[in-house]
This record gives C-alpha cells, sequence and structure tokens, in this order.
C-alpha cells in the first residue's frame, strides 16, 4: 500500500502547502436546540502526525468528527481540508473528498452477512471501478497492514472483538486515505487487545504517514499513540499539547480528567442524558 501523503498522489500539490495543516477548523459553533456542544474549536492537525482528543462524554468531541467528515454542518465558524473550505460544499464535492478520509467506527460496524474479505472489499466496490483482480490485492494489501491475512472467508462472528477492530481498520484504510478517524478505538478490548490498535495507529503514521484523529477516553492508549493531546471541556479546548504540557495545565477540570477524580459539579454540568449529541448512536 502506498502512502496516502505522496505528492504522487497529486503532483501538482504545492510544497508549501504539503506542509501546512491538513485539516483546520477555525471558531467551530455548533449546538443541538438550546444546548452548545462546540463553542468556537479552532484546531489544526497536522499531517502524518497522531492527535488524540480527550474529554468527558458530552463534550463535543464525536460532533467534531463529524464536522470533518461532513456528516454535520458547522452552526458558525469554518471547516478545512488541505486548504480548501469544506463545510459549505454540496454532497457532490464532499464525494471525492471522503474517499481521503477513513473512519474506523467505535463499535466497528462490520456488516454481519458479509465475510472479512467482503467488507474489506465494499469501499472498493462502491467507490471505484477497480477491477476483481485489482479489489483482491487491495484486500489483501490491507489485511496484511493490520496482520489479518488469512481471515479472508471468515464472518464477524467467527471473530474476537480485537480481530473485528482489525477488520474495521483494514476497511477504513482500503481507499489508502491520507486520514484516519477513530471513534474510541480500543472500547471493549482487554489491555492486550488495546495495546495491538495502538501499535497499528503508530505503524500506519510511521509506515504510510497517514494523518491520525483518534477520539479516546482511554487515557493509556492516548499517551501512547499522541503525537498532540487536546482536551476538549464544555465545547471548548482548555487545553493542548504534549502530554507533559496538559500534566502542567492548572485548569482544575482538566487535572481533574487525567486523573480520573470525580467532581459532582463538574459531572452535573455535562448531558450525559440518552439525547447526548456526542453519542456516535447520534444521526
Amino acid at each position: 500500500m502506498t502512502s496516502g501523503v505522496d505528492t504522487a498522489r497529486n503532483p501538482s500539490r504545492p510544497a508549501a502547502l504539503a506542509a501546512s495543516p491538513i485539516i483546520r477548523l477555525e471558531a467551530l459553533e455548533k449546538r443541538f436546540g438550546s444546548q452548545v456542544v462546540l463553542d468556537g474549536v479552532t484546531l489544526s492537525f497536522e499531517e502524518a502526525k497522531t492527535t488524540v482528543i480527550m474529554g468527558p462524554s458530552g463534550c463535543g468531541k464525536s460532533v467534531m468528527l463529524k464536522h470533518i467528515i461532513g456528516l454535520l454542518r458547522p452552526d458558525a465558524g469554518a471547516v478545512y481540508y488541505d486548504g480548501l473550505r469544506v463545510d459549505r460544499l454540496s454532497e457532490r464535492r464532499w464525494g471525492p473528498i471522503r474517499q481521503d478520509i477513513g473512519l474506523l467506527f467505535q463499535m466497528s460496524a462490520l456488516f454481519d452477512s458479509m465475510t472479512v474479505a467482503e467488507n474489506v472489499e465494499f469501499p472498493l466496490r462502491e467507490h471505484t471501478s477497480l477491477t476483481a483482480a485489482q479489489r483482491d490485492r487491495r484486500i489483501a494489501e490491507a489485511l496484511e497492514v493490520v496482520d489479518m491475512l488469512g481471515f479472508e472467508q471468515r464472518l464477524p462472528a467467527q471473530l474476537s472483538g480485537g480481530q473485528r477492530k482489525r477488520v474495521a481498520l483494514a476497511r477504513a484504510i482500503v481507499l489508502r486515505p491520507r486520514v484516519v478517524l477513530y471513534d474510541e478505538p480500543t472500547t471493549g478490548l482487554d489491555p492486550i487487545r488495546a495495546a495491538g490498535i495502538d501499535g497499528l495507529i503508530l505503524k500506519l503514521r510511521r509506515t504510510l504517514g497517514v494523518t491520525n484523529i483518534v477520539v479516546t477516553h482511554d487515557l493509556t492508549s492516548a499517551e501512547r499513540v499522541a503525537d498532540t493531546a487536546v482536551m476538549l471541556l464544555q465545547g471548548r479546548v482548555a487545553a493542548q499539547g504534549s502530554f507533559a504540557t496538559l500534566r502542567a495545565c492548572t485548569d482544575p477540570r482538566v487535572q481533574h480528567f487525567l486523573r480520573g477524580v470525580y467532581d459532582r459539579d463538574e459531572d452535573r454540568g455535562s448531558d450525559e442524558s440518552p439525547q447526548d449529541p456526542d453519542s456516535p448512536d447520534r444521526p
């Protein structure tokens, strides 16, 4: 599998632009009814780096991912991809950009009735005109990256939780995206399998030049993979930088999150109702 950031993929791309953030959010605002979910979020995501987004439930993490991939439009502010403002694009113009962005769903979201190979092949059938032989090669390449060669004919029910995550990641990278978004990639996994997924995140950045954006509550995983960490609190960026920077932050809410300290007032300030717009099940 070739690197998603090669200039060969876009030979007309200026070198100066290649050095700029691949994704940029400017003063992003989003509300659902009276609830403000994103409140002026400004962030830049460097190419071929891993940025981890942390924060309590309801702080806007998954909603932010949906803005990056165009599933939600902001009430105010702007989203830029590769220097192009994308939050105002039509669905037709969003199509090719979405093919540049892979998404690993929290619960893997594999098709139960499809084999491993068919699940990984699905984006190729939907978005490319590759021949069957070309698709087979792409499937093998993606499964090799996630160490799942030999499992092509198994169904999701025949896989462990960690194996399903690996197959879902193979599906996310089979179109050779430049960016991969991860929504709680280690949820439900034991520490050994979680470490395996973290290793794949690092591998994608190191060997394929993929830009990773990881939403997680798993502090061990976050520290293992992050080049940059961002703490979202009540829809705003409370802290960002290295983990050393976050640990030195004087905001008590940041320290409470990092240390696992429960604060009743902070808990009552977040919305964790069934209609929580940060939930991955909310459209």
